[in-house]
């Protein structure tokens, strides 16, 4: 049985085999392997906290969240996206930024309850792909839940916490199940004011 490798062993890795100039998204989504997804989905969240995102993030986490329902190795993204170049220097900061956060997380997330791969990367695919349907709700912030939700299953997935998976997908329930009430009542209201 392989050890666990933490994921801020794998960002703080990456650093050392990166080109000295630039790199692109491709080239990050090969050296991450199996990690890729978790890395993918956990990175979009984060861009899907900011104010006006909600729609491009939203899109955007439907294609790693359809592959990984499709149990793809590895997330595939157009060539226009996936060849796109970005300096070394940037990577490096944002591992550094990266890798003392994630540190200080790993100490309470890590292997538990372990579940077979393939039907967990379906599974988070599955829940993922529908929490997108979030960013598309008009109203204001509703997008800064879903996105934590994505984090947080993200983070068990990257590392195989089947503990933190469970509470995250009982999260995931309850925003959907919330969003789903909400957008009913809203409907129900303006049927209401029309007749």
């Amino acid at each position: 049985m392989t050890r666990h490798i933490p994921t801020s062993e794998v960002l703080r890795g990456l650093l050392d085999e990166a080109p000295a100039d630039c790199v692109t998204l491709g080239w990050l989504l090969e050296k991450l392997h199996k990690r890729s997804f978790g890395i993918v989905l956990l990175l979009l969240a984060l861009i899907g906290l900011a104010p006006g995102t909600s729609p491009a993030v939203g899109l955007l986490l439907t294609i790693p969240a359809l592959q990984m329902i499709l149990a793809r190795e590895s997330p595939v993204f157009p060539r226009m996206i996936a060849s796109r170049r970005f300096s070394t220097r940037r990577l490096v900061r944002l591992v550094d930024r990266a890798v003392p956060v994630l540190r200080r997380m790993e100490t309470v997330i890590h292997p538990r309850w372990k579940t077979p791969f393939d039907a967990t990367t379906r599974v988070v695919g599955l829940v993922v792909l529908a929490l997108t349907s979030v960013f598309f709700v008009p109203i204001p912030l509703s997008n800064i839940v879903p996105a934590v939700t994505i984090m947080l299953i993200a983070l068990a997935y990257l590392e195989e916490d089947g503990v933190l998976l469970a509470l995250s997908l009982a999260a995931a329930a309850a925003v959907l199940f919330v969003a789903t009430f909400t957008i009913w009542q809203s409907v129900e209201a303006v049927r209401f004011m029309a007749s």
